[in-house]
């Protein structure tokens, strides 16, 4: 039997070599059917790659870094955001600031900045091109050291990205098997992250850089159970520097840092009054649980102001901030709740509000995000973890934007939680990348709709099947 098991593993392994190599080298994206044939394919490999008996830690973590590793010379075929990745970072290289120019205006004055400026502007697009950068001063820096690495070779550039992605999925399996098992989870459920195809295929293959944003939450979730969080601090800022989406996360650290801890426990044995009173103070803050709080969101904004501090000038600011609304007023993408505010609209006004339902609908995620805050139990680390799951989970299904690989950060902390529907979406938001095989690019609305339905009936049948209505 074991024999067998080792034997089905090899085989696994091998078919799932041959589609990381089918899909990074030979595919073509307009080609949706066979992606969706490869990419099931590569999920069914690995649930039973998840399942294998017995459980080698080892192993499973060698043959994740041998997927990344087929992806290392690949050209991204998913994405073309890369080319701005690589624009971005030899801007920096050639002593100029990537936040005060956009990569159009050089274009159409015949300018070549820098090396293969041209090739560059091609292929990251008009839309892209015709916009000042959005990328957070860590971003930048890993951009930087692709252009170090290689500053006149896109693939070289490719290269050197890829394996900051591949070091920062490592750095995820190390500090997400240490707080798995600081919460007493089994280390294994780290797989779910870094042996999940949508993991392997968006960071590795596609060169998102969720991957190194994450591994400085993951990591700072560890450092705050450990009751380090000045240390936390720092790494949620370098998180924040990378990619913007923890700013979210910052109102959900109250309890942590204001609740008392343990109090229900000298409610035994108390009488009524005194119970009573006990039950009063237990939402009333702590001196030093306010101290506590106000010195970490300083050190999170401190830190954060420092990496922008090399980018600085005057331009900055509203170069950045017009570039990040165009987001919430402009963009719309595998959007779920949005699609039906936008439908209403047209049923009432007769064209598209997007430029009024980007400004309501983050409001509406701050209010959410506020009710968890306060009136959700988040004083120890999974519930902590919990309530950024959810929190991040609203702000994605009310977005306007939802890019496939902005789901890796739900995916994450699900493993540090009991909910595996974002498992399940990580292999149905392949249904977004049909909108490729469209020309001109539109998406099929029955595709969206049909993959929010089975994300939403996963997340309903887990919350029911655990009685967890309230996200406890």
């Amino acid at each position: 039997m074991i024999a067998w098991d080792k034997y089905k593993a090899i085989f696994l392994v091998l078919i799932s070599s041959i589609l990381y190599l089918y899909i990074g080298y030979f595919f073509e994206r307009t080609a949706f059917n066979t992606l969706l044939v490869v990419w099931s394919a590569l999920f069914v490999c690995f649930y039973f790659l998840m399942k294998s008996k017995p459980f080698n830690f080892y192993y499973l973590a060698g043959i994740s870094i041998l997927f990344r590793l087929v992806l290392l010379f690949q050209t991204p075929n998913l994405s073309q955001d890369f080319y701005r990745f690589i624009w971005d970072g030899r801007m920096i290289f050639e002593g100029l600031n990537p936040y005060l120019s956009i990569p159009q205006t050089y274009i159409q004055q015949g300018l070549k900045p820098i090396a293969e400026a041209v090739t560059l502007y091609e292929g990251m697009g008009t839309l892209n091109g015709s916009h000042y950068t959005n990328y957070p001063p860590l971003h930048q820096i890993g951009f930087l050291i692709a252009a170090l690495f290689s500053s006149k070779n896109i693939l070289g550039s490719i290269v050197a990205l890829r394996v900051l992605s591949i070091l920062a999925d490592i750095g995820i399996l190390y500090f997400g098997k240490k707080l798995l098992k600081k919460m007493n989870l089994p280390i294994q459920n780290i797989f779910w992250y870094v042996l999940n195809p949508f993991v392997i295929i968006e960071m590795t293959g596609n060169l998102h850089f969720e991957s190194i944003m994450l591994f400085f939450l993951v990591s700072a979730l560890y450092k705050l159970a450990q009751k380090k969080w000045c240390l936390a601090g720092v790494l949620l800022a370098a998180a924040i520097s990378v990619k913007l989406i923890p700013l979210l996360f910052l109102p959900l650290f109250y309890q942590w840092f204001v609740k008392p801890k343990n109090l229900e426990k000298n409610l035994v044995g108390t009488e009524d009054k005194n119970s009573n009173k006990l039950q009063r103070k237990k939402w009333l803050p702590s001196g030093k649980g306010i101290k506590n709080l106000i010195a970490f969101y300083s050190i999170v904004i401190t830190t954060i102001i420092a990496l922008f501090l090399p980018f600085y000038s005057p331009e900055l600011v509203p170069n950045y901030l017009k570039s990040v609304g165009l987001w919430f007023q402009k963009f719309e993408f595998n959007a779920s709740f949005h699609y039906l505010f936008r439908e209403i609209g047209y049923l009432f006004r007769g064209w598209n509000e997007i430029a009024i339902i980007g400004k309501i609908t983050p409001i509406l995620t701050l209010i959410f995000i506020g009710c968890l805050s306060f009136f959700r139990k988040n004083g120890t680390i999974s519930q902590l973890i919990t309530a950024l799951l959810f929190g991040g989970f609203f702000y994605y299904m009310t977005t306007t934007t939802m890019h496939p690989w902005y789901l890796a950060t739900l995916v994450i902390l699900s493993v540090f939680t009991r909910y595996r529907f974002t498992i399940v979406w990580s292999f149905v938001i392949v249904l977004s990348y049909q909108v490729y095989a469209n020309s001109p690019w539109e998406e099929n609305l029955w595709f969206v709709g049909f993959e929010y339905f089975i994300v939403l009936c996963c997340l309903i049948f887990e919350l029911k099947r655990k009685k967890n209505i309230q996200l406890t």
